[in-house]
């Protein structure tokens, strides 16, 4: 099973961006709604158990289903799940390790600046946006406390979901939906593996140590 994980995982990916590519909606359907699941499946593999990553990874599967939706409502729905996601992981960061201040002053500062730069043409999704992309921010910075994995993870899905706000501000450079699949699914693998393989190389805090054997939890 777990080698089979990551094959699948591998060829669900390339149905994704193939279908993203090409503008073939099926395709879309019958990979995306597979991508958090299938990494969530990996995850309790090796970690054995269950905790907020997990969570914001079942989120992360609703949101991806709704976006799938036509609609401004879809769009929103998808938008309060994926702020589920960010709560989970911002959450689940914060309890293993602090980042450095100036990891929150820099996200913020992009947070500030590109709020700034886009209201105008976000129209009515302007505070949604708003707390969405706060959320999204604090979760990027407190990244930078699990591993510099992790750290590349959070900054990839402030990237992708910047790109998704330029294309509700009606920006969208050629390649874009493409960019934005491309970075999501990245950040994706890089803050699921960096949560699930912390344990080798940092040492956890208390809250969560492994409660069964030490390979059974570290074992990637």
């Amino acid at each position: 099973m777990r080698r089979l994980l990551p094959g699948l995982y591998a060829a669900v990916v390339a149905v994704e961006l193939a279908g993203v590519a090409l503008d073939v909606p099926a395709l879309q359907w019958a990979a995306k709604p597979l991508l958090a699941p299938l990494l969530l499946a990996w995850l309790l593999r090796v970690r054995r158990k269950w905790d907020l990553v997990a969570a914001g990874l079942v989120f992360a599967t609703a949101g991806d289903v709704a976006l799938l939706l036509p609609g401004s409502t879809a769009f929103l729905v998808g938008m309060g799940c994926f702020l589920g996601t960010q709560l989970c992981l911002l959450t689940a960061f914060l309890r293993h390790r602090r980042a450095p201040l100036a990891a929150f002053a820099g996200y913020l500062t992009i947070w500030a600046g590109a709020n700034a730069l886009l209201w105008e043409r976000l129209g009515d999704l302007r505070l949604p946006v708003l707390g969405y992309s706060l959320a999204l921010s604090l979760m990027a910075a407190a990244s930078v406390g699990v591993s510099r994995r992790a750290a590349a993870g959070g900054a990839l899905f402030l990237v992708s979901d910047l790109l998704i706000g330029l294309g509700a501000a009606g920006v969208e450079p050629p390649g874009h939906r493409l960019a934005v699949m491309v970075t999501y699914i990245a950040a994706l693998v890089l803050l699921t593996t960096a949560w699930a393989r912390r344990d080798a190389t940092e040492r956890p805090t208390v809250a969560d140590r492994p409660t069964g054997p030490v390979g059974a939890s570290t074992e990637a």
